[in-house]
């Protein structure tokens, strides 16, 4: 099957998902929870420490609720050749320490950017009484996909910020990160295998695209929410670039109300996550 707007319409079969205690645990170690003070975020890396009650990093929804978003794409297609381009999310509930879902994942846009081939994909993720636990929406492109003579496509209008950041974070990353972030679910060989980040086109493995999210996620959760998943109801942004596990990652924060737009940063100041916004209540 090519990659072209017949793609669009494609849905999976409903995939299941189980996590608990152990899994969301696991995730915000992925994401570096810990890493600067081992006792500053309890909450998500203990389940055991007096007075302190688990909670779940509002991000982990994306490991949650994956669906099989790969699985609708052709088989032919190398994920060494497959980038993250987009992701978003919008919780309608805080999520459990452990916990069932049952998402399924559609394709809504195929579009053609010439030299590869954007694949928009939105997926709704319900708990077993039915209830809309959250909706997900991400987008891949795919290189050597493009040139199908499809529509090009149009990016969602987003005004980029003025002023000082009302807030920026700076979280370093081990070399190692990849290595950990992977056990969670997104086994590519992209950001493991030399060899995979060679036909990718990068001279090493890269840190996961949703590893940098998730650090990004918990700067947002923990400068304007408060610490508190319950108040993070939304976030998206657009992959502009790749962090190699070592690299640093800053994210600046403009706050409106509720609203927040951010960019997250490598260390030479070149923009990896652009476009951001997030939804704090």
């Amino acid at each position: 099957m090519p990659i072209d707007s017949s793609l669009i319409g494609r849905t999976s079969d409903p995939v299941r998902t189980t996590w608990d205690s152990k899994d969301a645990l696991l995730y915000a170690l992925g994401v570096g929870a810990g890493q600067v003070d081992p006792y500053d975020e309890l909450e998500f890396t203990t389940e055991n420490s007096v007075d302190v009650q688990q909670l779940v990093l509002p991000t982990f929804i994306n490991v949650a609720a994956a669906g099989a978003v790969g699985g609708l794409l052709p088989a032919d297609v190398d994920t060494a050749k497959t980038l993250h381009a987009t992701q978003a999310f919008t919780l309608h509930q805080p999520l459990t320490v452990s916990g069932e879902l049952e998402s399924v994942s559609k394709i809504v846009g195929v579009f053609d950017k010439g030299a590869g081939a954007l694949v928009q994909v939105e997926t709704i993720a319900h708990d077993l009484s039915g209830a809309h636990v959250a909706t997900i929406e991400m987008a891949m492109f795919v290189l050597g996909g493009g040139g199908f003579g499809g529509e090009r496509g149009g990016d969602a209008g987003w005004e980029a910020p003025t002023g000082d950041p009302d807030h920026v974070v700076t979280y370093a990353t081990p070399t190692d990160q990849a290595l950990l972030y992977r056990l969670t679910g997104d086994r590519n060989p992209l950001h493991s295998d030399p060899a995979a980040a060679r036909r990718g086109g990068f001279d090493k493995p890269i840190l996961h695209g949703m590893c940098t999210y998730g650090y990004t996620g918990r700067a947002l959760l923990h400068a304007v929410a408060g610490s508190d998943p319950s108040r993070f109801t939304s976030m998206s942004g657009r992959f502009t670039k790749p962090i190699i596990p070592g690299e640093s990652i800053t994210v600046s924060m403009w706050v409106d109300g509720s609203s927040v737009r951010y960019r997250t940063a490598n260390a030479d100041g070149d923009i990896v996550i652009d476009r951001g916004t997030a939804t704090i209540n």
